[in-house]
């Protein structure tokens, strides 16, 4: 079973049975799929070195448009302009952040400094948003009807294998965000 995260003199620590490093493994090699731009860099190499990307579109899979969501409401020409010169750094960044999560996990128990803790806490808060999507979480109440479920003797369906998911990853961000805040205030 998992221990959360704490923080210690060697840094954040925490520990994961085989199964869920298993688990988030596999979760953060979903999202890195999912965040792969499906052309190639620009062929300029100006262009690819500043991340421009003239040819980016709308992401049409809402879990997606989770992770890049428009950054100006009600103007969709500025919107897309935004995207344009943004998209693709903000997906290396993601994937960049995914692929050293996912790293980490050849060990038992996980030994974070300061910049592995921020990369994770980036990790597990993409894979939320795409579970909170595919679980249609829109308020409190949707919220409420994903943590009903318990036990995983009690997941029959896709929608409650994902909710145990979606509260384990909430479970484990929550403690390293805690573990990040304790580590914050005793270096003061």
């Amino acid at each position: 079973m998992a221990k959360a995260f704490s923080a210690g003199r060697r840094g954040i620590t925490g520990f994961l049975e085989p199964a869920e490093r298993d688990l988030l493994r596999k979760l953060f090699a979903d999202i890195i799929t999912m965040l792969e731009p499906e052309r190639p860099a620009h062929e300029d190499p100006l262009a690819a070195l500043i991340g421009l990307d003239m040819e980016v579109q709308v992401p049409s899979d809402p879990a997606l448009l989770r992770l890049l969501p428009h950054a100006v409401k009600n103007d969709d020409d500025s919107a897309l302009e935004f995207r344009q010169l943004t998209e693709r750094s903000l997906r290396e960044t993601k994937i960049g952040a995914l692929r050293a999560a996912s790293l980490s996990l050849e060990s038992e128990k996980l030994v974070l400094d300061p910049e592995s803790a921020k990369l994770w806490a980036m990790a597990l808060n993409d894979v939320r948003l795409v579970l909170a999507e595919r679980l249609e979480i829109r308020d409190e109440e949707d919220a409420e009807r994903v943590h009903e479920v318990q036990d995983w003797d009690e997941a029959d369906d896709v929608e409650s294998y994902l909710s145990l998911v979606y509260n384990f990853v909430t479970w484990l961000q929550e403690s390293l965000l805690q573990a990040m805040l304790s580590e914050l205030t005793r270096g003061k």
